[in-house]
């Protein structure tokens, strides 16, 4: 069993305020938690290779290659195409203010 000292340190810690009654909750919880990984402690694991993710696959990216060409060294049309400009830059919304 888990200490109640030890609960209210895991409640500063966690900058929670704990009640009585929840300290004597979450001991009892924390209490089984510990008690099952000390169950998963007697499983033999020998013989098991440590895993390094949780599957084979592999992540597939295409080239980075220039597909259109044709907005290249226009960027005066695009600003122009604009709804809101300023001094040559496109005008958009304040996202901090």
């Amino acid at each position: 069993m888990i200490s109640s000292n030890n609960i209210k340190h895991m409640g500063r810690l966690a900058r929670i305020e704990l009640m009585p009654e929840e300290e004597q909750k979450f001991a009892g919880d924390l209490s089984e938690i510990l008690e099952f990984v000390e169950k998963l402690n007697e499983v033999d694991t020998a013989s098991i290779k440590p895993m390094t993710g949780g599957t084979v696959l592999e992540n597939t990216m295409r080239g980075d290659e220039q597909i259109n060409n044709t907005l290249e060294g226009k960027s005066t049309e695009l600003i122009e195409t604009a709804p809101e400009k300023k001094n040559g830059w496109i005008k958009v919304k304040a996202i901090f203010e």
